[in-house]
């Protein structure tokens, strides 16, 4: 760490808790100091005391295209001609919500937000409304933003209702969310037999990205939509990772499921706060003005962000792009695997599409379960080995790194050699 990044985070720490306006940003999990960024370039960020490091965290997602596209720039900066909010309707969110509804098959309507917590909370309050229901089913180690009733995990049990994650969540009102265990329909047969006859959604990560990258088993999607149907509930989708991610249309599309809702946020922002949701046309039409089910937004459909979003999904709609991050994100896990292989490192690569994590001290991770196992210190080790070799990874072990548009097959020669180097020691 620098000294003007030293000088900062100290600063910082005087002003704001924990000196980070969101939490792993302080890599407590990792270990050391962070650094504090000035600037970002395609597949490159550099901090304050001018190192530069190539960048596999990409803003946590938004950044498919790499750091300030040209694209991108260019949208923002002629939208700001126009004014930064108008707390009224404008012509771009209109464009931004068709290109939404015509890449998801399974929306037909969409509620433009400021944020994938946002986006997840109104989702799961208009559920309720809608099923006239107040049970929530949620999955071990799927994170979908702070909101009280989502943030919380299993009590002792194997299974059980939620207990807070948090304090200054009323216990009340974790209650009403259940947490079955991610890969393992028999859990969720379990919670929605808790539930009884009030379930009114199982929310899931269809590919989880806050545990690390956990890919869903096969069947386990499908048996979601089946239990949900059979106890007339909703399933909601949070892809406010995966969509636009995996494909054009999401996971949703990639899997063949269509979810009665769907959460976006962070890729349809490129980059700028952005949050979504939507869902079948009868389920939305709860949604006030139309029904009675309140959400508000001062900023919401902000002009900046949406300017950014539609230049981002016009890219993403240019042929073989979605190739291209494919044959960019097999090399890079082939190459760690590889790594992990030649120095004998216990660990392993879980990937989808241009999502992966490198876990350490376990050989298969497939649920929360798994995830307890990993050796986080070694991965902290390897975390700050990377740094030192100019390559900027996650700074925890239960975060998904993200490859772009932006990152050249040199870019990853590097970080293949640099990764090799790090497992080196670590296993010396």
């Amino acid at each position: 760490m620098g000294h003007n990044s030293e000088r900062l985070f100290a600063e910082a720490r005087r002003l704001i808790p924990g000196g980070v306006n969101s939490p792993v940003r302080a890599w407590r999990a990792v270990g050391g100091n962070p650094v504090f960024l000035q600037r970002g370039r395609a597949s490159t960020v550099t901090d304050v005391d001018g190192n530069s490091y190539i960048d596999y965290v990409g803003s946590w997602g938004p950044l498919i295209l790499g750091h300030a596209h040209s694209d991108v720039l260019r949208a923002v900066h002629e939208a700001l001609r126009d004014g930064t909010s108008f707390g009224a309707p404008t012509a771009r969110e209109v464009e931004l919500a068709r290109m939404i509804v015509e890449a998801f098959p399974a929306i037909e309507s969409v509620r433009l937000v400021n944020s994938g917590t946002e986006a997840v909370m109104s989702a799961v309050r208009l559920a309720r409304a809608y099923t006239g229901r107040t049970k929530i089913i949620k999955f071990a180690g799927c994170y979908h933003g702070h909101s009280d009733g989502l943030l919380v995990r299993a009590g002792s049990g194997a299974l059980t209702h939620g207990v807070p994650d948090s304090p200054g969540i009323p216990p009340a009102i974790a209650r009403e969310t259940l947490v079955a265990e991610y890969n393992d329909l028999a859990s969720v047969e379990r919670c929605a037999k808790v539930a009884g006859g009030d379930l009114a959604a199982i929310l899931v990560e269809p590919v989880a990205g806050n545990m690390g990258v956990v890919p869903p088993a096969p069947g386990f999607l499908q048996g979601l939509a089946r239990i949900a149907a059979q106890h007339q509930a909703l399933l909601i989708f949070d892809e406010v990772i995966t969509g636009f991610r995996l494909c054009y249309g999401g996971a949703q599309t990639l899997y063949g499921i269509r979810p009665d809702l769907t959460c976006l946020g962070k890729i349809i922002g490129g980059g700028l706060p952005v949050g979504a949701f939507g869902g079948r046309r009868e389920i939305m039409a709860q949604l006030a003005p139309e029904g009675p089910v309140y959400q508000a937004g001062t900023l919401s459909g902000n002009p900046l962000s949406v300017a950014a979003g539609i230049a981002t999904l016009r890219a993403l709609r240019q042929p073989r792009v979605y190739e291209r991050l494919e044959e960019l994100s097999a090399a890079l896990e082939e190459g760690l695997r590889q790594a992990l292989v030649k120095a004998g490192v216990c660990g392993c690569v879980n990937r989808a599409g241009s999502m992966l994590t490198l876990f350490f001290g376990t050989e298969s991770v497939q649920s929360a379960r798994d995830v307890g196992r990993c050796d986080t210190g070694q991965y902290g080790r390897f975390f700050r080995g990377m740094i030192e070799r100019g390559v900027y990874f996650p700074p925890a072990q239960f975060e998904a790194a993200f490859v772009s548009l932006a990152h050249s097959e040199g870019d990853l020669e590097i970080t293949v050699a640099a990764a090799a180097q790090c497992l080196a020691v670590l296993a010396s």
